[in-house]
């Protein structure tokens, strides 16, 4: 018999596995991507590569790695000593820059069948591609960068210098990226060694005699939130500003079915693949749907594959939101996600009404940099980053502004960071005063990044809500569209930019990116503007 007490213990122990995991990632990590901005997410599976625990790191990474472990173990099971790489959206990842790691911890060498399953993914600068970041408009995922199936990197402890020259020799900066890598590696083995501690406390078989009640209690929990709602069929429908080459929007439509304590969510009538990057896979809108569901559930309580076992996906085979290659799916990860967390809101505010906020800002803001210089052998450098906005009101409560929301969950790259490693400054950065929704209770607002390149560079932008605002609630007003703008150093005319865009710039072109706004929540009394912050 395994008490509440034991389950409690064990959770938090597994959490706290992949919390010391993470730190040991970003401490090592050469790049600004994932030292300073935190991109990346680590996880504990058990031996069946079920999802145990996870650390509070990106939920768009975090959603995904199920299906990660499922594709990986089904067609290259890493045995005692080995580190199994891959980035292909297509067998359960996200998009090309995602490198993910998945390696066995074993209780001794001569054992064939893992106790557990680690597994590290970090957002890389720069996997090759046609522009640099490999976030640029491809119109095929090759263009986008090196796509990876699952492959041995580490086999039996020793590294294979085929398998990294390989894909060093593809990309930008591959220094950065092998250190990066080497990076992710220390946290597989940091893992590795405190499970090994954690089983060794009690021995294997006392220690796992836990987990499948873990992951009991994580559907209770589940269940009982989902119970919590009305039964019924609830419908909205969202939409991304373009697919990028100036299409009008491009729909999501959900269907939400709640019966009792299980629920159906069903995207099939959502648009077709566009020819752009827009596009997700279907672990993508698995990831927003888990990510929506335990905001639902609240509270402290384990986040693990029982917690998914009650919420069923539905998804059309060569959609947007279930794409097929060789679709490009670069924004699909950080810009179509979004929506897809917005649409599913907007589903359930018509059954928990008072408990689900307004749209928030709807983009992660993407901005990707490079160039000739600052790269290992004359290879270039390659920047990448995202940009906060304003959070949606809601229920009693008004957004928070500047920050991130939804899929990402990374931090800001301090400006001191950025203008000692690369070749432009950032001449403002603060909140875009005015931005948020009205209301009962205002949106959050967004913010003002203004940069001066000062030398030759590509720039990729990858941005939404700028043709359509985050939506308010409950009569609460939409907040402020995004703005892309560049400033010429020739003193010519400042150009609004679109959504997405890549552009060459010269020394002294300035670009500043103003974020959405959130949405507001509830009607503002009459005489007043809007309300509190």
């Amino acid at each position: 018999m395994v008490s509440p007490v034991d389950i409690e213990v064990v959770n938090r122990q597994l959490a706290s596995v992949a919390e010391e995991m993470g730190i040991v990632l970003q401490r090592s990590a050469f790049s600004a991507n994932i030292k300073e901005r935190r991109d990346f997410s680590c996880a504990v599976f058990d031996g069946a590569g079920r999802l145990l625990a996870q650390a509070a790191h990106i939920p768009v990474h975090l959603g995904a790695m199920p299906l990660t472990v499922e594709r990986v173990l089904a067609r290259r099971r890493p045995g005692p000593g080995d580190v199994v790489l891959t980035n292909d959206p297509f067998l359960g990842g996200t998009h090309l820059p995602d490198l993910t790691l998945v390696a066995g911890v074993f209780a001794g060498a001569a054992d064939r069948e893992p106790l557990f399953y680690l597994v590290t993914r970090a957002h890389h600068a720069d996997v090759g591609g046609r522009t640099p970041g490999s976030m640029g408009l491809a119109r095929r995922i090759e263009d986008e960068g090196v796509r990876i199936p699952p492959v041995a990197l580490v086999r039996g402890g020793r590294l294979d210098r085929e398998v990294l020259d390989g894909f060093l020799a593809r990309v930008r900066n591959p220094a950065e990226r092998e250190g990066d890598l080497r990076a992710q590696l220390a946290a597989l083995e940091r893992g590795r060694r405190r499970l090994l501690d954690l089983v060794g406390r009690e021995g294997p078989e006392s220690f796992c005699r836990k987990l499948p009640p873990l992951l009991d209690y994580g559907e209770r929990v589940m269940r009982a939130a989902v119970s919590a709602l009305p039964d019924g069929e609830y419908r909205f429908e969202d939409a991304l500003d373009d697919d990028g080459l100036g299409s009008r929007p491009v729909p999501i439509r959900v269907r939400l079915l709640v019966r009792g304590d299980e629920a159906v969510v069903d995207f099939g009538a959502s648009a077709g693949q566009v020819e752009t990057g827009l596009n997700t896979v279907r672990s993508v809108t698995c990831s927003a749907v888990a990510y929506v569901f335990f905001c639902l559930a609240g509270g402290d309580y384990p986040l693990n594959h029982g917690s998914l076992r009650p919420i069923e996906v539905r998804t059309r085979p060569g959609s947007l939101l279930d794409a097929r290659p060789p679709a490009p799916v670069a924004a699909g990860n950080v810009e179509t996600s979004q929506r897809i967390v917005d649409c599913l809101l907007g589903a359930l505010a018509q059954a928990a009404p008072d408990r689900v906020p307004a749209a928030a800002c709807g983009s992660m803001n993407n901005v990707a940099v490079g160039g000739p210089g600052g790269g290992a052998g004359g290879s270039g450098y390659a920047y990448y980053e995202t940009i906060g906005g304003g959070m949606g009101a809601g229920p009693g409560v008004p957004g928070l502004s500047g920050v991130q929301v939804h899929m990402t969950n990374t931090r800001n790259t301090p400006v001191e960071a950025l203008e000692q490693a690369y070749p432009f400054r950032v001449e403002r950065y603060g909140f875009r005063r005015g931005s948020g929704g009205r209301g009962a209770f205002r949106g959050g607002e967004g913010i003002v990044r203004r940069y001066r390149f000062l030398e030759p560079a590509t720039v990729t932008l990858l941005t939404e809500r700028r043709r359509l605002a985050p939506w308010g609630l409950r009569g609460g007003g939409p907040g402020l569209r995004g703005r892309n703008l560049y400033f010429p150093a020739s003193g010519g005319r400042t150009r609004v930019l679109p959504g997405k865009v890549v552009i060459q710039v010269a020394p002294g072109d300035v670009l500043e990116v103003r974020t959405p706004g959130g949405g507001g929540w509830g009607a503002p009394p009459p005489g007043r503007r809007g309300g509190p912050r």
